[in-house]
């Protein structure tokens, strides 16, 4: 190699470093400077439910973190897939979306026209918290257990209540239905609110449905439960035995809050995103609120919460299929 040569590759070499290098301060310097007004937080379900429960515990102290207000947007339709994608069509770099990402998970294998690619158009941000999904019944339905509810429901008709059709209460019911030999009427409702208070109302008898939303109508004695939808009994409802304990092995559903963000973030906005919002989860206060109604912190990395959406589409792609479920 000539001399000539040696010192063009070594200046090529040290204006790489210097690009590189300046292009990573840019970046930073950027995501310390955004956001530059209000970031907008679509809970793709109606109010009142698991999703929208924590966006409005975290939205306060996110807001105060990142100096900008952030504006709790419900945008409910299509179990969650109206508002999954205005945001994965949004490219302003000030819209987010908390949801519940194992059941945006399942949407691929239920849905046969959706209008993005929920693996190319949303970026993950992190987990923040589970719940087991709750099985109860309205106080009228004389069982306490699943071998009694699962008898039942083969000699009478039974409503059970549901988020949506092809939501992941309904897949956990489905999936306790093939499990089981139950026989339920699945009637599908607007959201979580809905379907709580028309099983509350005796309309449904049924319900599957997130513990944070569940969970007080069960306290204040309007709703019975029979089941835990977690592998292992919890803490607060310790006496309570589990799906997996009336003899559906392994089984565990719930209610998997995250955030996810549009592809088109860059990557320096998203891990800072990721940093203020697991601070906040884990705060002392915030962390100790969810815990007194069932939800446990849960908190990833982006890479680590894409991983997890990637193996719940896997895992609930089989008892769709099994089920013969398919939604335009």
């Amino acid at each position: 190699m000539t001399h000539g040569r040696r010192i063009f590759l070594k200046q090529t070499s040290a204006l790489a470093v210097g690009l590189a290098t300046g292009s990573a301060t840019g970046l930073a310097r950027a995501a310390q400077s955004w956001p530059t007004r209000p970031i907008r937080l679509v809970v793709p379900y109606t109010a009142g439910g698991s999703s929208d429960i924590i966006a409005r515990l975290i939205s306060k102290q996110l807001g105060e973190a990142l100096g900008q207000p952030i504006v709790v947007d419900n945008r409910p339709g299509a179990n969650g897939n109206v508002g999954a994608a205005m945001v994965a069509q949004a490219n302003d770099n000030h819209t987010l979306m908390l949801c519940d990402i194992g059941a945006l998970a399942i949407s691929p294998s239920v849905y046969t026209k959706l209008t993005f690619d929920i693996s190319k158009d949303l970026k993950p941000v992190t987990m923040l918290a589970y719940s087991p999904h709750l099985l109860v019944v309205h106080p009228s339905v004389q069982v306490g257990s699943l071998k009694e509810l699962v008898e039942l429901s083969k000699r009478s008709q039974l409503n059970f209540a549901v988020t949506a059709i092809g939501s992941a209460p309904h897949l956990a019911g489905v999936a306790v239905e093939q499990a089981t030999g139950a026989k339920w009427q699945y009637v599908p409702y607007k959201g979580g609110s809905q379907a709580i208070a028309d099983t509350v109302g005796g309309s449904a008898q049924v319900l599957m449905n997130g513990m944070l939303a569940t969970l007080p109508h069960v306290q204040s004695g309007k709703l019975k439960l029979i089941a835990l939808s977690k592998r292992t009994r919890m803490p607060l409802l310790a006496q309570v035995p589990t799906i997996a304990e009336q003899g559906v092995a392994n089984f565990e559903s719930g209610t998997w809050q995250g955030v996810m963000a549009p592809a088109s973030m860059p990557d320096a906005l998203v891990t800072r995103i990721n940093a203020e919002l697991i601070r906040i989860i884990r705060s002392p206060d915030l962390r100790s609120q969810l815990v007194a109604q069932g939800a446990e912190v849960v908190t990833m990395t982006p890479a680590e919460t894409g991983r997890f959406f990637v193996n719940e589409q896997a895992r609930w792609a089989g008892v769709v299929k099994k089920a013969g479920i398919k939604l335009d």
